[in-house]
């Protein structure tokens, strides 16, 4: 399939009125097609179907380079649930190389969820989303934490997944003093999903940052906690 073949059928199933309406809820300066999102999930289900993973790799890097928010969204979700071997660096060097690009929390999270395969993969990977942690570009140090929230989910983590935690946790705490409500929010939420989890060391952040998060911050990251 090329990139011709993938915008017509995205705007085959636009919806009339939807490309207006997204725009002013997205409130960022980019082409929008008006297709719905489950609508690209079933396309993009079917495009992974007939792709091997070369193909899929171009199609994603030449999707993302339009701009387009539905084509943009599809790049992601072509490498979200691809079956892709642990050793291959080149579907996680393309997610990384969007990172920059992210200017909105509805592409930024998809090609998040696509990153998170590709770390949890190989979590030599954490070693190079750190340094998102300093950059001036506010969206690549919200998806330092949006990455990397599968290491939220485990009940019984192993050594090397609780030392990750710890990691991670150290890069929130420099964000808590950060005004920005998408740094606040992106603290919360995963400090929020790790106390569902490991909820004595989310109740150790906030005790000791809380007071430093913007109050929103601190109740949605405090919502799952016995009080």
């Amino acid at each position: 399939m090329t990139l011709d073949d993938a915008l017509d059928e995205l705007r085959a199933q636009a919806e009339p009125g939807r490309a207006e309406q997204m725009a002013v809820y997205h409130k960022i300066d980019r082409p929008y097609l008006g297709v719905a999102n489950p609508t690209t999930d079933m396309l993009v289900r079917n495009w992974r179907q007939a792709m091997d993973l070369e193909t899929r790799l171009t199609l994603a890097h030449d999707l993302w380079q339009t701009n387009i928010f539905e084509a943009r969204v599809a790049a992601a979700k072509l490498l979200t649930q691809a079956r892709i071997k642990p050793s291959d660096a080149t579907a996680w060097q393309l997610i990384a190389s969007w990172v920059p690009d992210f200017d909105s929390w509805a592409i930024a999270d998809h090609a998040c969820m696509a990153g998170q395969r590709r770390l949890t993969a190989d979590p030599t990977r954490v070693d190079e989303v750190e340094n998102w942690t300093t950059s001036d570009h506010m969206w690549t140090r919200r998806a330092a934490l949006v990455v990397t929230l599968p290491w939220t989910k485990q009940n019984h983590p192993s050594t090397d997944e609780s030392a990750a935690r710890d990691r991670i946790l150290g890069w929130a705490a420099t964000y808590v003093s950060d005004p920005d409500w998408f740094i606040q929010k992106a603290v919360a939420w995963w400090v929020r999903d790790l106390s569902k989890h490991d909820p004595d060391r989310s109740r150790a952040f906030l005790a000791n940052y809380g007071d430093q998060m913007k109050p929103f911050a601190r109740k949605e990251a405090s919502r799952h906690l016995a009080v």
